[in-house]
């Protein structure tokens, strides 16, 4: 079956099928005889020869570091939901947090027929920027705020710092900080200056109080229990991630802790562990599934015009306070 074939079933010309299958102006009466020999016959027009003919291979390379994750999963949710819509296919890369992996799959889209990518990222070096220079396709940064680019990213900042003063106005004053690599700008960086600025703003300085965790609910009992050991007058802790946290409340209840009692307990995230959690956790929600939407608009309206944008959206957060800090941590900021 062939584009000759459909119109002749259909009774129309080649240039009208031609029209409709790449989105052209086409009656209605016409798209609906076009459309119904297409059902019957299970026609599927060839993409090498869409390509060909629009410049366009409607594929999007969406590049993330763990498919895993609850957070990346939300933010991959949102992006194929717009691009599904708008008749985009994903082709998905999961780099499982490994630099070189990124590395390999942009080169790969770069050299390959993508109508631009949508980058999930984590850190970014020099290897990336020499390969960002050569992009020929447009790209969207999620998840990072990184120079000029185009990109959707959370006030990882703000977050933090509303999060460790909901300790501090619970009456904790001795706050400790289980964070990530400040390679990581946003979930690493962002986070530890978000802590380091509530602390100050009650006159403490918690620089001497950070220990870094790797993204998992392990490493946060390992570190939790080093950090009390470093530590040991703790009365509060604020954890990058709300796997960390649940790791930290793990190893505080095993060590016979009281949560939030002797130490409170913060993360960041909102993900499904931090609501089954006893006691539940108060954590920030971040809107990983908006981010995703936004990132992936950002770039069909680049291809779609033909144009390349420096847009940078940040997206907002929202305290969800569990049981975790006490009572006096729900009063207004």
């Amino acid at each position: 079956m062939n584009i000759n074939e459909i119109a002749k079933l259909a009774g129309v010309s080649r240039a009208t099928v031609s029209r409709y299958l790449n989105n052209g102006y086409v009656s209605e009466e016409k798209k609906q005889r076009i459309r119904e020999v297409i059902e019957k016959t299970g026609y599927k027009p060839s993409t090498q020869a869409q390509v060909l003919r629009t410049k366009k291979s409607k594929i999007i390379g969406v590049i993330v570091p763990k498919i895993s994750s609850e957070a990346i999963a939300r933010i991959t949710e949102g992006i194929s939901d717009v691009l599904a819509a708008q008749g985009y296919q994903m082709l998905l890369a999961n780099t499982e947090n490994k630099v070189e992996k990124e590395l390999e799959y942009l080169n790969l889209f770069l050299n390959n027929p993508v109508d631009g990518i949508v980058f999930v990222a984590t850190i970014f070096t020099k290897q990336h920027k020499a390969i960002f220079k050569k992009m020929t396709v447009p790209i969207v940064i999620v998840g990072q705020k990184y120079g000029d680019y185009p990109c959707v990213y959370h006030d990882d900042y703000g977050a933090a710092k509303a999060l460790t003063l909901r300790m501090l106005e619970s009456g904790k004053r001795n706050i400790g900080c289980v964070g990530v690599t400040e390679r990581d700008e946003a979930a690493g960086r962002q986070r530890i200056l978000g802590y380091l600025d509530a602390m100050k703003a009650y006159g403490y300085d918690g620089r001497d109080k950070i220990i870094e965790a790797e993204f998992r609910l392990e490493s946060g009992y390992v570190k939790m229990a080093e950090l009390m050991k470093r530590c040991p007058g703790l009365d509060g802790v604020f954890c990058a991630t709300d796997n960390i946290a649940v790791g930290a409340v793990q190893y505080l209840k095993a060590a016979e802790y009281q949560v939030p009692e002797d130490i409170a307990v913060v993360g960041v995230g909102h993900n499904r562990i931090s609501r089954v959690l006893t006691p539940k956790l108060t954590t920030a929600h971040l809107y990983h599934k908006k981010s995703g939407e936004e990132g992936a608009k950002m770039l069909l309206e680049m291809i779609e015009q033909q144009t390349l944008i420096s847009k940078q959206l940040q997206l907002g957060y929202e305290i969800i306070d569990g049981e975790s800090v006490t009572k006096a941590e729900t009063e207004e900021i």
